[in-house]
């Protein structure tokens, strides 16, 4: 009994526990340490992610924006969805607000804040995500194979970044129905429970 009532206190006094805290940078975002720091050169990155065997995404974020500190603490702090991202993707941050210099695919020269409007990006976060290589002078709203616009559960979250590294985009299986597959395959593997 005094074991199961220690358990339990265990188990209440984890889940209380905050998120982790996340480093925030002079610019207001909150920053991981395996972020890539880039001249934000889109075909460069591209090229760059590529030949080290991964692919590209842009997540842009804003200075207090509640959305992203909940995905840098509740998501991409969950060891399983970050150490999926690191090995298969290059992620660049930008500022849905920032001054600094961008090259878009199609060459022309922007600030990060031009670039979110050209592009039609509105919400934070917006992670972008790009196919293995680039070809022709489209802009990024053009070339990118899927756009997640907004802060989503664990799952949805690392769903979509395997689905774009499996590039179901190519294939029949919308991502609704891949992430569906996948919630109940995880399911019936015991990893979820009915609710999630």
């Amino acid at each position: 009994m005094l074991k199961f009532l220690g358990l339990t206190l265990l188990a209440v006094v984890v889940a209380s526990l905050p998120a982790r805290a996340v480093t925030v940078g002079e610019d207001g975002l909150h920053k991981e340490d395996w972020f890539s720091m880039t001249f934000r050169d889109i075909k460069e990155d591209v090229a760059d992610a590529k030949a080290a065997g991964k692919r590209l995404a842009i997540v842009f974020e804003q200075r207090g924006c509640i959305y992203c500190r909940e995905m840098h603490e509740k998501i991409l702090s969950d060891p399983e969805v970050r150490d999926y991202i690191k090995a298969n993707f290059m992620v660049v941050q930008y500022n849905m607000f920032g001054d600094e210099e961008v090259t878009d695919l199609d060459g022309e020269t922007l600030t990060e804040k031009s670039a979110a409007r050209k592009w039609g990006y509105v919400f934070t976060p917006t992670i972008v995500f790009f196919p293995e290589e680039v070809t022709g002078d489209v802009p990024v709203s053009e070339a990118a194979v899927a756009t997640m616009p907004g802060a989503f559960g664990k799952w949805t979250f690392l769903n979509m970044f395997r689905w774009v590294r499996e590039k179901g985009y190519e294939g029949d299986e919308h991502f609704q129905t891949y992430h569906a597959r996948i919630i109940q395959e995880l399911r019936a593997a015991g990893r979820l429970g009915a609710e999630e």
